[in-house]
């Protein structure tokens, strides 16, 4: 049975709340078959497990579960972690999620951290030039685009019409009208970007960069608050994508995607082809026929502003 020695944090603390939200989440889309319960004939009116039958096949006290559920046990021993984990079979990833929301938890301070840089080194956009034809790009941890090369950029057909600040992965999948036409498996597309972001916010709930993006897909799109309420961490990571641009026709790239040393929170994504293919031509052609502005990077575009601003 799964030890349930620990100390109670705030009845209300932000940590407890985000680790419970995931306890339910999971509970309620893991269904009685899948754990090896025998469900009978009568209507259930709860989805997945009931909260005592998950706190039976973890080995604690129904009333013990509720308290962790309902964020007001804040400090979970390993030992129930790793109960609950079996219980709802989670896999290494979402285990991983669980221990780090219970870490938080437990030293749960209300100040936001601040959010990381959005400067990008010069050494790095000068990568992202040497990659060319392969688009390119450089995301921040909320994937906002911070630096990219020609075909990086105009890849996703339509998001330079946006302005730079507005350029963002996820708000570009949601709420861009070209986004679902692009991907042809957008439905999956969306999924990994929500999981993503969801694992990202459980351990830093409170971080602006992360709270304003998620509020606004939360207001504009309920194809993103569904996926949001899911509460999934993890996402299906095709090691190709197929994009159907309108400019360049249907072309199937690999994808790769990178965390960067000193810069916390940027990751350079690259795209390739094989040479001599008609993906690599469709590639070249991006590279060749992106606009101009496709180059210049938010710090560059502030720069010439200033400079025409000059006397």
């Amino acid at each position: 049975m799964a030890s349930e020695q620990s100390t109670s944090g705030s009845s209300s603390g932000g940590g407890g709340m985000e680790l419970g939200q995931f306890l339910r989440a999971r509970r309620t889309q893991t269904r009685p078959d899948q754990v090896g319960l025998t469900v009978g004939s009568g209507l259930r009116r709860t989805p997945g497990l009931r909260r005592e039958e998950l706190a039976t096949l973890a080995g604690m006290s129904i009333d013990y579960y509720v308290r962790l559920e309902r964020g007001k046990e804040t400090r979970p021993s390993p030992a129930v972690l790793d109960a609950l984990a079996r219980a709802l079979r989670l896999d290494d990833a979402e285990h991983q999620h669980l221990r780090d929301l219970a870490t938080r938890a437990a030293r749960y301070a209300p100040e936001p951290p601040p959010p990381p840089s959005r400067t990008v080194r010069p050494h790095l956009k000068l990568i992202l030039q040497t990659l060319r034809p392969s688009p390119a790009y450089v995301i921040s941890r909320s994937m906002d685009l911070l630096a990219w090369n020609p075909g990086g950029l105009a890849l996703y057909a339509g998001i330079a019409d946006w302005p730079v600040k507005q350029r963002n992965i996820a708000r570009y999948l949601f709420l861009h009208p070209t986004a679902r036409a692009l991907f042809p498996d957008w439905a999956e597309q969306v999924r990994g970007c929500v999981a993503r972001l969801r694992a990202l916010a459980g351990t830093a709930p409170d971080a602006p960069d992360l709270t304003h993006l998620v509020g606004e897909l939360l207001l504009k799109s309920p194809d993103f608050a569904t996926l949001w309420e899911r509460y999934d961490v993890i996402g299906r990571k095709r090691p190709q994508k197929t994009f159907h641009h309108p400019e360049v026709g249907v072309l199937t790239l690999s994808a790769q995607s990178m965390h960067l040393e000193g810069t916390p929170g940027q990751r350079l994504g690259v795209y390739t082809a094989e040479p001599g293919t008609p993906d690599h031509d469709a590639m070249l052609l991006l590279d060749l026929t992106a606009p101009p502005s496709a180059e210049r990077s938010e710090r560059d575009t502030k720069g010439e502003r200033q400079q025409r601003t000059q006397p």
